[in-house]
């Protein structure tokens, strides 16, 4: 039971990094951002996006946020989620 929920959130996070990452590339098509599916992404990824844009400023045009954002929830997954469950299974 403990792993089938571990293997859930696991999914979870990685789908998340997808919709994150074609988010972002939805920056370079024009209008893209407007339609159904970007106003979807843009309600499920902005707000954790928002957190690191608060203290990482755009350099000229570039936003390096979403980067750093990604990593950290790459860094929770791998890492963190590993810890929890191996806390919580005593292992």
């Amino acid at each position: 039971m403990i792993l089938q929920l571990y293997s859930i959130i696991n999914y979870a996070l990685v789908i998340y990094g997808y919709l994150l990452i074609i988010y972002i590339f939805m920056s370079w098509f024009p209008g893209a951002r407007e339609s159904s599916f970007g106003l979807f992404l843009m309600k499920i990824c902005e707000p954790y996006l928002e957190i690191f844009r608060r203290f990482i400023p755009p350099l000229g045009m570039i936003d390096f946020s979403p980067i750093i954002a990604i990593l950290v929830l790459n860094f929770a997954r791998v890492y963190g989620l590993s810890a929890l469950f191996g806390f919580i299974l005593g292992l």
